[in-house]
């Protein structure tokens, strides 16, 4: 389990990796599939360092439990008063990674939206009048006739 929870790190680190190059491109392009895909990555992200801490709590659970129920070793009562758990800054600063990687990727999905309702208005401001089409009683002139004639000098 505990090697299980240093590839999902790695994995999720990955993931960031590559949404740092495609939210910059999506930026750039002001394009909302490349934001949106940049909020996939960053959701993915976030799960998977999500499911390393779960791994790590496992592990953490499971030693705690192999060390509190053997009682068949000859120093079993003083490592179990001489074992202290603490949590230090990396334990919170992952936690507090992992809901940062949730909220960007709650920020870029928002921000998908609202390129793509803006990409919407752009698109029907510069769209033509649809008008509908009636049968006309005059019809056009073709080439060459109705026009007047080359003038004679």
């Amino acid at each position: 389990m505990a090697r299980s929870m240093i590839a999902l790190f790695i994995v999720s680190f990955f993931f960031v990796f590559v949404a740092f190059f495609t939210g910059v491109a999506g930026c750039w392009r002001r394009s909302p599939g490349n934001v949106a895909s940049t909020a996939i990555l960053m959701l993915l992200s976030c799960l998977f360092a999500a499911g390393g801490m779960g791994l790590w709590h496992g592990v953490e659970y499971y030693e705690e439990e192999r060390r509190d129920n053997e009682e068949h070793c000859a120093i079993h009562q003083m490592l179990v008063d001489s074992t202290h758990i603490w949590y230090d800054w990396s334990y919170m600063l992952a936690w507090i990674g992992v809901n940062w990687a949730l909220i960007s990727s709650l920020l870029f999905f928002g921000a998908s939206v609202c390129l793509r309702s803006e990409s919407d208005r752009e698109e029907a401001k510069n769209m033509t009048y649809i008008m509908p089409v009636y049968p006309q009683k005059q019809q056009y002139p073709t080439y060459g006739y109705g026009y007047p004639g080359p003038a004679a000098y």
